[in-house]
């Protein structure tokens, strides 16, 4: 009878379906594991792009608004101010005024002595009787050389050289009157005299000083200024200049007198614009009667605006400066960026007031991250700040701060 070989070929065949099976299984762990590290790896690449993008911080830019007036810091100064200096030169005899005190125009303020100016004076005196004396003998001798040509002893042409030589000498006589005049007219320089109404503020000199005549390079003897009535001078930002014609009613104060308040107007503008500054300069004219205010202080210039100016504000730590100028990164649509030129009208430190270049409806971004461009991708990491505020210099400053 021929041997039973079913068995082996059923164990065989049951070892071969445990290998597929086994191959199997091993290929979908395979599988799903390709699968989820390149599920993870998607999610990864997905992660770092997102990361890239930088996320933001947004705000509205302030408004300031229906602000009557502007508050900018100005300096006083004298209606009139003289700077006395000698014309000419000696030693001083004698002062009669000093710092702080009021004179009249004409007043003697000091008195030089002069001895070499006097020893010229005697010299020109002695001098002009020199020539007088001369041209007196020339004269008489011309008219009797006259009347000899008129009775034919002497030629014409010996009386002519007669009357050329009284005419030479007259003219030096003339000469020597106007040097004496000259001389006489700076012995009056040796008065030094106030040239108007006012207060002496310098005294740049003692008795018995040596004092060297000077046209403004040599030493200042005395400084007297006009203080009845004080300009202000203040440095105006283009934008406003507009709205402060001559005639617009000014307050203004000083540090020495708080709560007082002076009334003034603008009485002209420079009608230019400082290209470093951007600002024009004012003039103020202010009554000063009682005295109470001094030339050359500091003062607190409040104007009155005739309409309201309404002005947009940023945080300082939003501008951008670089080789394009300067700007501002605010986000468009689709959260990209876009880069604006700006104009800073005035800066008040934290908070920066511009007159140009930003839309009172744009989102600008508080705190740019360096190298940031033009159409770069941002994310937005908060909605925008509830409404704040920050205080400027002039008013109030309002913003999505």
């Amino acid at each position: 009878m021929p041997p039973d070989t079913s068995a082996p070929d059923v164990a065989l065949r049951k070892l071969r379906l445990v290998g597929i099976v086994a191959a199997v299984i091993v290929l979908i762990i395979v599988i799903t594991g390709l699968t989820l590290r390149a599920f993870d790896h998607e999610r990864m690449r997905e992660w770092t792009n997102e990361q890239a993008i930088p996320s933001v911080t947004i705000l509205k830019p302030g408004k300031q608004g229906d602000t009557p007036t502007l508050e900018l810091p100005g300096r006083l100064e004298a209606y009139s101010r003289a700077l006395l200096y000698a014309r000419v030169s000696g030693y001083l005899k004698s002062w009669k005024v000093d710092i702080g005190a009021p004179v009249k125009a004409g007043q003697l303020l000091a008195e030089i002595e002069t001895p070499d100016l006097d020893q010229q004076l005697l010299q020109g005196k002695a001098d002009l009787a020199s020539t007088r004396a001369n041209a007196s003998l020339a004269e008489v001798t011309a008219k009797r050389w006259q009347l000899l040509v008129d009775s034919n002893y002497v030629s014409k042409q010996a009386a002519d050289e007669k009357i050329g030589d009284f005419m030479a000498k007259k003219a030096l006589a003339d000469s020597a009157q106007a040097n004496l005049d000259r001389l006489q007219a700076q012995k009056n320089f040796t008065r030094i005299v106030a040239p108007f109404d006012g207060l002496v503020t310098a005294r740049g000199t003692d008795i018995g000083a040596l004092i060297n005549a000077g046209d403004g390079v040599g030493q200042e003897l005395f400084e007297v200024s006009k203080t009845s009535t004080l300009r202000a001078y203040v440095n105006v930002p283009q934008t406003y200049v507009p709205s402060i014609p001559p005639g617009t009613k000014v307050r203004i104060t000083v540090p020495e007198r708080p709560g007082k308040i002076y009334a003034a107007a603008v009485a002209s503008s420079a009608q230019a614009v400082n290209i470093a500054s951007g600002t024009t300069l004012m003039q103020i004219l202010v009554d000063n009667a009682d005295g109470e205010l001094m030339p050359g202080a500091f003062a607190n210039v409040s104007f009155d605006l005739p309409r309201n100016i309404v002005v947009l504000s940023v945080p300082a730590s939003a501008l951008m400066f670089d080789k394009a100028g300067l700007r501002i990164a605010t986000v468009g649509p689709g959260s990209k960026v876009i880069l604006k030129t700006v104009t800073i009208m005035r800066d008040l430190g934290k908070v920066i007031e511009l007159s140009s270049g930003l839309a009172a409806d744009d989102r600008i971004i508080e705190n740019p991250p360096d190298g940031i461009a033009e159409g770069d991708l941002v994310r937005i990491a908060d909605i925008v700040k509830k409404e704040g505020s920050e205080e400027g210099a002039s008013g109030s400053s309002k913003g999505l701060y």
